[in-house]
């Protein structure tokens, strides 16, 4: 069992940065591929970004890439997304996940934490 707890998440100006960290308890998050996703109102939850369990190897959303950056700090148990050049349209409640294997599909992750929200003012 893995808890996860997302922060960072607050209002910006468009263009501007915002770090988002999620902690875990109770397992290492070494064990798992975690990814950050993002849900908007009356929409589906959509796939950010992915960090692989022993590579460290990532993976964005087209419409993140080259802006966002996701990391894992082992030592901390933690994992974050460093989002650069804010745009409106990533205004949305981003939460961290958990996943056995790699996959950008959000039924395929196990744990999930409770989200946090961005907004980004244009």
């Amino acid at each position: 069992q893995v808890q996860l707890v997302e922060s960072g998440g607050g209002l910006v100006q468009a263009g501007g940065s915002l770090r988002l960290s999620c902690a875990a308890s109770g397992r290492t998050l070494r064990t798992y591929v975690m990814g950050w996703f993002r849900q908007c109102p009356g929409k589906e939850r959509e796939f950010v970004a992915a960090i692989r369990r022993s590579t460290d190897s990532a993976n964005y959303a087209d419409s993140v890439k080259g802006r966002f950056t996701i990391s894992r700090d082992s030592a901390k148990n933690t994992v974050s997304l460093q989002m650069n050049s804010l745009k409106s349209d990533d205004t949305a409640v981003y939460y961290c996940a958990a996943a056995p294997f790699y996959d950008q599909r959000a039924d395929q992750y196990l744990y999930w934490g409770q989200g946090t929200q961005v907004t980004v003012s244009s």
